[in-house]
């Protein structure tokens, strides 16, 4: 297996595929009802062209691939699509990031097209809370998918939950309690202030690093920051064990992300706790992200960007691709700044797909 390597010697293995920036949700935290512009159609990366990009990422090292929006399951074709990757040589992990809603009626044809296993976003277990959120959504849809996902053995399914203090904070142990009967990976991360705009509409605090797989909390800027949101990983951790007793060092169930894993005893699950403000972990990472507009983004949280949808158009070689993925890769930075107050202005979070 050939080794790829940044310019700070971290070594790169993991490949984020956006695969649309569109969305069935209208989270009050991520945009307006009436929804934000699309990139039209022609502008979003074909399926032959994401291929592509896949299987010259994977001749170069890369194994692992997920599969991000927007709302991945909103995408036609979107199993067809799966099949194509999960067939390219040295793509080992093949995983996808959803907010399970239409999960439920896609979840077998996921895993029989290849899908190794998925991560669901979940704030909050409060059905009235969930729609007053998500607008659109109804939380009985997303447990039916949970629950498809684990019958139809994608997993482990992990949930992701972003930690907002008054926002969802007051659900965090009950959350913590469902990994005790049943077989629940949830996972708490910090927030973070990610895709501040210019416009008072636009600006908009706390986002989630999706970069660990996250759904992008923000709260109004009139009425909240990001330090009056933000929980520390201790805090969350010390809560949880007043609550429902101490904690003991889990082994992960899969993947070498930023999580460190513990269990409630006699758990059947496991709590996971990502701490990307507290005690960020950006020496260790191992990603590159493809936008769906096709643009190659070395880093999360910094707004540079290498433009892979034209050569593609034009018909470039997979050599011509693999020096762009390197050319990225190299273009990593050895950290993010959010301690300086920078964070990335050009694109949303749901347009970069974490």
């Amino acid at each position: 297996m050939l080794s790829l390597s940044d310019a700070y010697n971290r070594q790169i293995n993991y490949l984020r595929v956006s695969v649309t920036d569109r969305c069935n949700f209208r989270c009050v935290y991520c945009m307006p009802a009436e929804g934000v512009p699309w990139h039209p159609h022609a502008e979003i990366l074909r399926f032959e062209e994401i291929t592509a990009v896949v299987r010259a990422a994977a001749a170069l090292g890369i194994s692992k691939v997920r599969l991000t929006g927007g709302e991945p399951l909103v995408r036609a074709g979107i199993v067809e699509l799966v099949a194509m990757l999960a067939a390219i040589p040295g793509i080992d992990d093949l995983s996808m990031t959803t907010n399970g809603a239409l999960l439920a009626r896609h979840a077998a044809d996921l895993k029989r097209a290849g899908l190794c296993r998925v991560n669901v976003s979940l704030d909050t277990l409060d059905a009235g809370r969930f729609q007053r959120i998500t607008r659109l959504g109804r939380l009985a849809e997303v447990l039916a998918g949970i629950a498809a996902a684990q019958a139809a053995g994608l997993l482990p399914v992990k949930l992701n939950t972003v930690a907002v203090r008054g926002f969802n904070d007051d659900e965090l142990v009950a959350l913590a309690a469902r990994t005790i009967g049943e077989d629940w990976h949830v996972r708490f991360i910090e927030v973070m202030p990610v895709g501040l705009g210019s416009s008072s509409q636009e600006a908009r605090a706390g986002g989630a690093c999706q970069d660990v797989d996250t759904p992008n909390v923000l709260l109004d800027a009139a009425e909240h920051s990001p330090e009056a949101g933000f929980i520390a990983v201790a805090e969350i951790k010390a809560r949880i064990e007043a609550a429902l007793g101490v904690l003991t060092p889990a082994r992960p169930t899969v993947g070498n992300g930023p999580a460190r894993y513990y269990r409630l005893p006699g758990a059947r699950g496991t709590i996971g706790f990502i701490s990307p403000v507290s005690e960020h972990f950006c020496d260790q990472c191992n990603r590159l992200r493809l936008t769906a507009d096709g643009h190659l983004r070395p880093c999360l949280l910094a707004d540079g960007e290498l433009d892979l949808c034209t050569p593609l158009r034009q018909g470039a070689s997979q050599a011509d691709i693999q020096a762009l993925l390197y050319q990225a890769i190299q273009a990593k930075p050895q950290g993010h700044r959010l301690t300086e107050h920078v964070w990335p202005q050009v694109r949303a979070m749901s347009q970069i797909g974490g």
